[in-house]
């Protein structure tokens, strides 16, 4: 989960002094174990609340999804008329695509190379 903050800075030093979240400069990663007893994440980040990542979506949040098969996925999507947003970017971590709900709101999608990020 993404979402904007006034001043992400403070507001992460908050989490952690009174909710124990382990924050670093992306914010925080919840690792934990999903039903197969693969290790799976969570991932809680804050952007400043002029950051223009979320664009086109005006909505203060973003959804971060984990997908197995992004190139697929995308071609799927796109056949059933789902609005993507820019091109796919590839990096050492992943793979990303960008979609629109039917509200607007962004979703990022991301096929990660490591199984830990899935």
């Amino acid at each position: 989960m993404f979402f904007k903050a006034k001043n992400p800075a403070e507001l992460k030093a908050w989490y952690a002094e009174h909710l124990g979240f382990p924050v670093d400069e992306y914010g925080c990663s919840f690792w934990w174990k999903d039903v197969q007893g693969h290790d799976a994440m969570t991932q809680w980040s804050l952007f400043a609340n002029d950051s223009q990542y979320f664009e086109p979506s005006q909505a203060p949040l973003m959804l971060n999804y984990r997908v197995n098969d992004l190139e697929g996925l995308l071609s799927q999507l796109k056949s059933s008329g789902i609005t993507v947003v820019g091109e796919p970017q590839s990096f050492d971590y992943g793979q990303f695509a960008w979609i629109l709900d039917p509200e607007g709101n962004k979703i990022e999608l991301w096929q990660a190379n490591d199984r830990a990020f899935l």
